[in-house]
């Protein structure tokens, strides 16, 4: 093992020992006897069965397992929309083991991609609890033995996670919808979208070219949170292996459905290899998450989203982490906004298998972890496929089969992480060094205040932003307004990089996994909204990002700091 992770993995493990064995008391005291219904009254077990047709009898026997279904299905987000066929391939697999699948309960799912600069994401970050919350509901019923959730996008995994460890002396499994193909090729997608910004085309062919990029059923192709949420849930062992980026309306993605309803079987208490979500789910699996993220330069959401499902699981974990474990793991991926391709890219170039196992012969993976295919990471070594109908495990390819999108650890894109943590004056922060060109890492430029993502755009059309800038974005933190992203300013922001500003942004807010080859510190902490030194910074202030040397700084006379008043 890489002694930088043993490290990390310690001090979680010391700094959590009170809270860890809490959760594990809780978790472990449930674990009675199964089927859960049988505790139920005959009048609870009634409600609980009245519309089971076809599988009352098996649920009035109390001796099989029932899995419940907790799904974020809607058919208005193409991420989500598959899911909705789902259950019946569920129940179907259930029965022929002569078990049974009730539909336990609906999650919100709502897209960062439809509000994006819209009033709907101040709710984005906040609905992450709404689905902890409403998967805790749907476990609620006693009447489940082990638990199947069905979720892809940006809050949706984190939240389902957060709400099945209340429920963790259950087997859980994790099943994905799959990206959809690809379509207009990214670096294509930012042209037109610059040109948009720049007004040299109008909304017609800006919506002919989205249109292109967004185009079927299936998770969208970049690299963002959606994508990271799977990559995370593979990587810690809560999906099947080769799962994440299996397309849609395929028979492999079929067959692998149908086999997450025979396994988490399996894991049940009376099951073949009786596995609870509270033993998968320990340190070693959130650092194994963590370097996941790290070597393939995911999403920044992660840096807020593990370390609320850390403390889900009674694990404590904080950005030190983060920044340790950056600095020992080298970048293996480039998949956009990181580079060109996209994650279908990826998966045909080794995928999820390859890359589990470069990291594990580089002695960055804790190998001895338990998953939901059973005891180590080796399994995830295999890739999946459809042989006459039926699934079937080979393993991955020796070499990767497009080294400018997947490459071995001993000849990584970066040596270290696609994520940095930044300190300074002005507090701490993230940035996804990933995306960012290195002749870019540090900016030095007089700050361009701002309250709002419109006032930014505002002043862009104007001409008032065409000179080096550090654009501070503030009051868009949690406590001010939910902490929304900022998505709307990266092709504006690059539009001045590429008329060769140097041009960086800070804010309070979020950019999450499409954040683009600006230099951005973001999630800066304390908010503006509390009492952060972000509030008082005025125009003109000279501000240095440094990404390579994990500084932000503030070049403001101390006198003149201290007669300051906050915005």
């Amino acid at each position: 093992m890489n002694p930088i992770v043993e490290a990390v993995t310690a001090d979680i493990r010391q700094r959590s020992q009170a809270s860890r064995a809490a959760f594990d008391a809780r978790w472990q005291q449930a674990c009675d006897q199964t089927p859960r219904r049988r505790h139920l009254s005959c009048t609870n077990l009634a409600h609980g069965i009245a519309a089971a047709g076809v599988d009352v009898l098996t649920l009035r026997e109390l001796e099989k397992p029932n899995i419940g279904i907790v799904s974020a299905y809607n058919d208005m987000l193409s991420a989500h929309q598959p899911l909705g066929q789902y259950p019946s391939i569920i129940r179907a697999a259930a029965r022929e083991a002569g078990a049974s699948a009730q539909f336990a309960g609906g999650v919100p799912a709502m897209c960062d991609g439809v509000t994006q600069g819209r009033a709907g994401m101040e709710l984005s970050l906040f609905s992450r609890d709404i689905i902890a919350m409403s998967t805790a509901v749907a476990l609620s019923h006693d009447m489940f033995d082990a638990v199947l959730c069905l979720g892809v996008c940006d809050k949706i995994v984190p939240g389902l996670l957060i709400g099945a460890l209340s429920f963790a002396h259950l087997p859980v499994l994790f099943v994905p919808a799959g990206p959809m193909s690809s379509g207009l090729a990214n670096e294509e997608k930012s042209r037109i979208r610059k040109a948009f910004a720049a007004g040299e085309i109008g909304r017609e062919e800006l919506l002919a070219a989205e249109t292109r990029a967004y185009h079927g059923p299936g998770t969208c192709t970049f690299y963002g949170t959606a994508n990271s949420n799977q990559m995370l849930m593979e990587i810690m062992g809560l999906h099947l292996p080769g799962a994440s980026f299996v397309p849609p309306g395929t028979e492999l993605r079929d067959l692998l459905t149908a086999a997450a309803s025979r396994q988490v079987l399996r894991l049940v208490r009376s099951g073949a290899t009786p596995t609870p979500l509270g033993q998968i789910l320990d340190a070693r699996a959130l650092v194994n998450g963590i370097v996941g993220l790290l070597a393939t330069g995911g999403s920044t959401n992660h840096t807020i989203h593990l370390i609320a499902i850390a403390r889900a699981a009674g694990l404590v974990v904080n950005w030190n982490d983060f920044s340790a474990l950056s600095a020992a793991v080298p970048q293996l991926t480039r998949i956009y906004p990181n580079g060109s391709a996209d994650i279908n890219h990826f998966h045909a170039a080794g995928g999820m298998a390859f890359l589990i196992g470069q990291l594990l012969d580089a002695g960055l993976l804790h190998a001895d972890v338990m998953t939901v295919a059973g005891q180590g990471l080796d399994a995830y070594r295999q890739v999946p496929f459809a042989c006459d109908g039926e699934l079937a495990w080979g393993p991955a390819p020796e070499r990767s089969g497009d080294r400018d999108v997947l490459r071995e650890h001993q000849q990584p894109f970066a040596a270290s992480g696609g994520l940095k943590l930044l300190q300074g004056e002005l507090g701490r922060a993230v940035i996804k060094t990933s995306a960012v060109p290195p002749d870019r890492h540090r900016i030095e430029a007089p700050a361009r205040c701002f309250s709002s993502q419109q006032a930014v755009l505002e002043a862009f059309k104007q001409g008032a932003l065409n000179q080096d800038c550090v654009v501070v974005v503030r009051f868009q933190g949690p406590r001010a307004n939910g902490m929304p992203e900022l998505h709307q300013l990266t092709p504006q922001l690059s539009l001045l990089q590429d008329r060769g500003h140097q041009v960086a942004l800070v804010t309070d807010g979020r950019m999450s996994g499409a954040s683009g080859r600006i230099p951005a510190a973001i999630h800066l902490t304390p908010e503006a909204a509390d009492d952060g030194p972000l509030a008082k910074v005025r125009d003109g202030d000279r501000i240095v990002l440094d990404a390579d040397r994990g500084e932000l700084r503030l070049l403001v006379d101390a006198a003149d700091w201290s007669r300051r008043s906050p915005a």
